[in-house]
């Protein structure tokens, strides 16, 4: 009986987005973290009587075909890329982007990652990193004897070097923007790279080209919104339980055949 695989393929599906709905939930206080959805799209159909097929020797045409589907899968599990809550955190080198920038990260293997946690620290050699000790591109050094460091809304990284009353500049922070954000690849540890999809990266000063302006002393926070997800996950176990029914009932079904012969 097809039921039995029709439900199984709904069964499978709805457990990968409850997959997703509970990644989401449990990224809620993640810096930076965009949350997924599932998409899915129905299988292929056996055409058992072909829509517009001759239906008599006059030339009549039937009206509406019989077709039966296989059931359905997960075909993407696409990032929402809105803007998230910023947050106040008075840390020096907290840095939040308002706009569709992303910084930009020097991984150990040379290839360069995208994020949006600015929850940047000095590292021994007084560059700047990230929380991975990955250097934030383009590298910027601190000096050591520098003290209130300053982060323009353009980037701008300026510092007091030893007893210098006025600021010097030291830096300056670029954005990367995508075509296509959705199709960046995650990761882990807050970072993307670019993909084929997501298209190359559009590197610029910040408050230029769409990339957005910086609020030093802010971070963004997750965009997952609690009362979203939850109704999702309720959404999702109605769904499962009622292919699990079908299946049961197609059980049934069977047993009675049986029972029968």
């Amino acid at each position: 009986m097809k039921a039995l695989y029709i439900a199984s393929t709904g069964m499978s599906a709805q457990e990968r987005n409850v997959e997703v709905i509970s990644n989401n939930i449990a990224n809620m206080r993640t810096t930076g973290y965009k949350r997924q959805r599932a998409e899915f799209e129905d299988l292929l159909y056996q055409q058992i009587t072909r829509a517009g097929a001759q239906s008599s020797a006059q030339g009549t045409n039937i009206p509406a075909g019989l077709e039966i589907g296989s059931g359905v899968r997960t075909v993407a599990t696409p990032r929402v890329m809105s803007q998230g809550s910023v947050n106040m955190t008075d840390g020096e080198l907290d840095v939040a982007v308002r706009g569709e920038g992303f910084f930009m990260v020097q991984l150990p293997d040379g290839r360069t990652a995208y994020t949006r946690d600015g929850s940047f620290q000095r590292s021994a050699d007084g560059m700047l990193v990230n929380s991975n000790g990955y250097t934030i591109n383009p590298g910027i050094s601190i000096p050591g004897d520098a003290n209130s460091v300053s982060i323009s809304q353009d980037g701008i990284v300026s510092a007091n070097i030893g007893t210098d009353s006025q600021p010097t500049q030291i830096g300056q922070l670029q954005l990367a923007r995508f075509v296509n954000k959705a199709g960046l690849e995650s990761l882990g540890d807050n970072m993307f790279i670019d993909t084929p999809a997501s298209g190359p990266a559009q590197v610029g000063v910040p408050n230029t080209d769409g990339t957005g302006n910086l609020l030093q002393g802010y971070l963004e926070m997750s965009n997952v919104n609690s009362v979203t997800e939850i109704a999702d996950l309720i959404a999702a176990q109605r769904a499962y339980e009622m292919n699990a029914r079908v299946i049961s009932g197609a059980d049934q079904m069977m047993q009675s055949t049986s029972q029968l012969r």
